[in-house]
């Protein structure tokens, strides 16, 4: 409380000492105090100063001290914070921190000599005077006339008058004062003291502001110092060539203290102004070729300039030599000079442009100057500036042939330069299978922006460069090379220069971009045409690429219908007798290669089941319960060779297996349909003729959707498919046909992403087909359940009271499936019992002929969404073909509607 109070009265005293007001303003007075008392309080609350940002100052202050020049000034500050160190306590950094806030301009203001006022002088010990050394050696008393100084006054006197100076006199006081003053001054003089500092620049400057109208004219203008038009020619000249001149800075701009002499200021200005912009436009040029580039398309450019500036050198050297070796009277005409040098001038100031341009982009690519020659060149042409045309054409094509360098590697053979940034090709370090180098081996670089990593106008030619090297690497592998370099040697390589393209008279008025175009499309023609005939040859010749593509046909889309009905009665065989042989790959593959055998190599096909497919159930009846269980994991596999499947990639088989997925399952409910013979006997009461109307709706919905996969969507792309591998000139474009093929009988068939609503609901309408045939199974089973128990109860009620015996079955009971094998399991029977019981339940559950109409309502249910989805995306569709093929579908379909 004491310190509170102590605290109060002097913060009272501070406000009485600022402010002063009178008591009668006490509510002002008592503001104050609260708010001073309340900052005083609160005022260790405050941070203390970052010790590290304290350190982080003090060293960049010393880096500073030797960034300008101030060495000692810098060691000076070092060995004095290495002497701190030592005598550290927690308030240095807060006292290090307030000097440095109170520092201002320390390296500009600073003086090592006011370090010496630091140090204290060191007593030099008692003074020696003259008396003392007078009486030390005796004479002091002897000869008392020493220390007196004769007056030469004038006076009255005849006698001369002495000033007594002895110890005790004021004289000798003073005299005494005098010689010992004299003595420390001279004692304590050193060769600092003899140092002039001037302290009078700025009275000087003051001065010379002062005078300046000595130098000006009478209308306030600098004189400036004439000068003669050979003396102003010599050091264009020598501007121009880029040397250092009087009359111009380094900048190329014109010194201002000189003046032509005969002409006006303005006109001399606008004069040297006029050769001044020449200097500055051609001077990052011979910057440019002072620096060394790493990289050799840089470096060609490089060269291309300096030979550029020789020659203009050249030029200024004869102009030179016309006015130096004079032979007859000559006029020295600046401005016939500027127009002698103009036609010179004009290349180099496009080429300088071009420098600019690259030092002024950010990390810019190494053939960018490529493009921005290119964009110069065929600007030259329209501005009809010939000079400028065919210096920067020269240049273009010179630097294009380093370029063409890499690209001729690749296209020859198949390689590519270690390390070499500039091309637009990259190989894969890691190794890929055989099948896969087309596609993994090598890439085209691209841009963080996704454009491609190489000249623009280059961008449509390289896809057949790229393809072209790609041939080469495939042909290496199947031992083919030779024979393509022989073909190439044979002929000669279409010449890429400016001469051969540009200077034609025929092509004058043709655009610089369509020579170059139709000049690099006929180069590379002659590299592209040899290696991708001969590799598409060795595919369909050696390869046997039409076989392979006529053995997936057969397999996937069963363009064999005897072949394909072959496999699937089979396999439906096994579904239907709840056998689960069919699950084994061996026994599998062992089914589809006894179908397809005649047609096929069958030991390169095979088959299994997908066992993480989510459709794969393991029971036998949930399997031939719909089309969506085990049917879709069933996988069949053509091995094709490792050229082959170049054009057929994986990803082409998966959308075959598609494919041939929904053919599968439009078989089998098909099968499902036709499997009882209309020579069954005919079940009698209620629902009858509505089973027979659906079993014939549903065969015709299966018939319809099979007609259409086969007649409109197979077939028609099969042929296209035929014709677009026979015109295909390279391996990239029978990949794009076969690409396009695999997608558009996706799309056609239903099967694409967009239309899985319009699939799911055909599916549904196919498990209608398995539902109408459980449901008659399991009428007539119930049929002859009722039989078997009146022919029972006949026996029974019968006179003669025969003993009862069960009616034998009979042979061939169509209400029953399929008798299975004779090595059937005990499983199996348990599973046909279990299909029985689910019948019989589901009989309990409704009637038959309640069932039949769920059946009907369901199917024209299903129908109308799959015609009124068909003629919708139909409508949507950007793709005519599909689109009419869709409506053509949905007008099949509405037949079964209307009826």
């Amino acid at each position: 409380m004491a310190y509170l109070a102590q605290l109060g009265a002097v913060t009272d005293e501070l406000i009485a000492a600022i402010v002063p007001l009178t008591k009668t303003e006490q509510a002002k007075l008592n503001s104050y105090h609260e708010s001073a008392l309340r900052n005083l309080k609160y005022a260790h609350h405050f941070p203390r100063a970052n010790q590290f940002e304290v350190e982080d100052h003090l060293n960049g202050l010393e880096e500073r001290f030797r960034v300008v020049g101030r060495d000692a000034l810098a060691d000076a500050f070092k060995k004095r914070l290495d002497a701190l160190e030592p005598h550290r306590n927690r308030w240095t950094p807060d006292i290090l921190h307030f000097i440095l806030e109170l520092s201002d301009q320390p390296a500009q203001k600073s003086q090592l000599s006011d370090l010496d006022l630091l140090f204290q002088t060191e007593d030099a010990g008692p003074k020696l005077t003259w008396q003392e050394i007078a009486k030390e050696d005796g004479w002091y008393e002897e000869d008392r006339l020493l220390w007196r100084n004769t007056n030469y006054a004038p006076s009255s006197s005849d006698e001369d008058e002495y000033e007594d100076i002895r110890p005790g006199s004021s004289s000798a006081e003073s005299t005494e004062g005098t010689a010992s003053s004299s003595a420390d001054e001279h004692q304590h003089r050193t060769a600092q003291d003899l140092i002039f500092v001037s302290n009078g620049a700025t009275l000087l400057k003051q001065v010379e502001e002062s005078q300046a109208w000595r130098h000006s004219d009478g209308e306030h203008r600098q004189r400036k110092t004439p000068i003669s038009s050979i003396q102003l020619l010599r050091e264009v000249l020598f501007m121009l060539g880029g040397l250092e001149t009087t009359l111009f800075d380094l900048k190329c701009d014109p010194v201002a203290d000189y003046q032509l002499a005969g002409v006006s200021w303005d006109t001399h200005k606008a004069l040297v102004t006029s050769f001044a912009e020449c200097g500055r436009n051609i001077a990052p040029l011979r910057k440019f070729i002072t620096g060394k580039e790493p990289i050799p398309l840089l470096q060609v450019f490089q060269d291309a300039v300096q030979k550029a500036l020789r020659t203009f050198d050249q030029n200024l050297v004869s102009i030179q030599g016309r006015f130096v070796a004079i032979k007859g009277d000559v006029v020295v005409s600046l401005m016939n000079i500027l127009v002698e040098l103009k036609p010179s001038l004009v290349p180099l100031y496009a080429l300088s442009n071009i420098v600019r341009q690259l030092q002024e982009e950010r990390n810019p690519h190494a053939f960018r100057y490529l493009e921005l020659l290119y964009d110069a060149v065929g600007s030259a042409q329209l501005e009809g500036s010939d000079a400028a045309y065919r210096l920067l054409g020269g240049i273009f094509f010179d630097c294009f042939q380093v370029y063409l360098q890499p690209i001729r590697l690749w296209m020859e053979e198949g390689k590519l330069l270690p390390g070499d940034r500039t091309f637009f090709v990259s190989e894969s370090p890691t190794k890929i299978p055989l099948h896969q180098i087309w596609n993994s081996q090598f890439n085209l670089l691209r841009t963080p922006e996704g454009t491609l990593h190489a000249p623009r106008f280059l961008q449509p030619a390289i896809h057949r460069i790229f393809t072209t090297g790609k041939s080469i690497v495939v042909l290496k592998y199947l031992k083919q090379h030779e024979s393509v370099r022989e073909q190439r040697q044979s002929g000669t390589e279409p010449q890429m220069d400016f001469g051969t393209i540009c200077c034609s008279d025929s092509l004058e008025f043709a655009p610089f971009s369509e020579l170059f175009s139709t000049a690099f499309d006929v180069w590379i023609q002659s590299k592209h045409h040899t290696a991708s005939s001969t590799l598409r040859g060795l595919l369909f010749r050696s390869y046997g690429l039409s076989q392979s593509l006529d053995a997936l046909q057969s397999v996937y889309l069963g363009c064999d219908g005897s072949l394909t009905d072959m496999f699937t009665s089979a396999l439906f065989r096994h579904l239907d007798s709840l056998s689960g042989g069919w699950r084994d790959r061996f026994t599998l593959t062992e089914i589809v290669q006894d179908s397809f055998s005649a047609r096929i190599d069958s030991h390169r096909l095979s088959a299994h089941l997908i066992e993480s497919h989510k459709g794969l159930v393991h029971s036998a009846v949930a399997s031939r319960s719909s089309v969506r269980v085990s049917l879709p994991a069933i996988c069949l596999r053509y091995r094709l060779n490792w050229p082959v499947q170049l054009v057929i990639p994986d990803d082409a088989i998966s959308q075959y297996q598609t494919i041939f997925t929904f053919l599968l399952q439009v078989r089998r409910a098909t099968s499902i349909l036709l499997k009882h013979p209309l020579k069954r006997s005919n079940p009698t009461g209620e629902g009858v003729g509505r089973y027979h109307l659906l079993r014939a709706k549903l065969l015709w919905f299966c018939n319809a959707i099979l007609t259409y996969l086969t007649s409109l969507v197979l077939l028609p792309n099969t042929v296209r498919l035929r014709e677009g591998l026979a015109g295909a000139v390279d391996v990239d474009d029978m990949i794009a046909v076969h690409s396009d093929f695999t997608s558009r009988i996706i799309s056609d068939s239903l099967l694409e992403t967009k239309l899985e609503p319009i699939k799911e609901c055909v599916l549904d309408l196919f498990d209608l087909a398995i539902k109408l045939e459980d449901a008659q199974r399991a009428e007539m089973a119930r049929q002859q359940e009722e039989e078997q128990e009146i022919s029972r109860l006949s026996a029974v009620s019968s006179p003669a009271r025969t003993p009862f015996r069960s009616p034998a079955k009979p042979k061939s009971s169509p209400q029953k499936t399929p008798r299975r094998r004779v090595d059937s399991s005990d499983e199996e029977d348990d599973q046909d019992e279990e299909l029985e019981a689910s019948m019989l339940k589901r009989r309990a559950d409704k009637s038959y002929a309640q069932v039949l109409r769920e059946i009907h309502t369901d199917f024209e249910r299903h129908l109308r969404f799959v015609t009124g989805g068909l003629r919708g995306v139909a409508r949507a569709s950007r793709d005519e073909g599909a689109a009419g093929k869709w409506d053509l579908l949905a007008e099949m379909l509405e037949v079964g509607i209307r009826e």
